[in-house]
């Protein structure tokens, strides 16, 4: 699937290079806070979900659900660059 045919390509793209710089642990809350400073300043938490969720559906990012507090976390995925070389 060509992932720059969609809308929300850029965004996601955008948001993934956020997640890699930052690390950490991502919530649909953290991602609203950071997209205030983004190109698309009015997403919301929905949209923070679909985003994380595409995501990790790409393989990117690795989620994580708290049996405890019923949250689902996610974390970037550790790149192996020696794979690429």
């Amino acid at each position: 699937m060509d992932h720059s045919a969609s809308p929300e390509a850029g965004r996601r793209d955008w948001l993934l290079a956020e997640i890699r710089r930052t690390g950490g642990e991502w919530t649909p809350r953290r991602v609203e806070a950071v997209m205030h400073a983004s190109p698309w300043p009015t997403s919301k938490r929905n949209t923070a979900r679909k985003d994380l969720r595409a995501l990790a559906n790409r393989g990117a990012l690795t989620a994580r659900d708290d049996a405890a507090t019923g949250r689902r976390t996610y974390t970037p995925k550790i790149l192996n660059l020696r794979s690429a070389a």
